[in-house]
């Protein structure tokens, strides 16, 4: 499931642009750069994680239970069933090693 999830994101990280809502001072758009995909938690908070991290177990059971609940779409950004807080938790942990 972590190569599904990782093709989408190659395939889609040449010109992808995610519109941003309330952009205090951003850009309209926010372009993810390589090596990189984007992910949306349930309280919508934008997280652009490093591809690297697909292959971590946490990072594989969040995808398998956002596809369970929204299923696999290649229309829009990929939505994870976790809010922000905890989102920011698994990436910290993550990255941690």
């Amino acid at each position: 499931m972590a190569r599904k999830w990782k093709s989408i994101a190659f395939t889609r990280r040449k010109g992808i642009s995610i519109p941003r809502s309330k952009g205090g001072g951003e850009n309209e758009s926010s372009y993810v750069t390589k090596g990189h995909f984007v992910v949306y938690s349930s309280d919508e908070k934008r997280f652009v994680i490093p591809l690297g991290h697909l292959n971590s177990e946490i990072f594989q059971v969040l995808l398998r239970l956002s596809e369970e609940e929204f299923g696999l779409t290649n229309e829009g950004p990929i939505r994870l069933t976790c809010d922000s807080l905890l989102m920011e938790y698994v990436v910290s942990i993550v990255e941690k090693g």
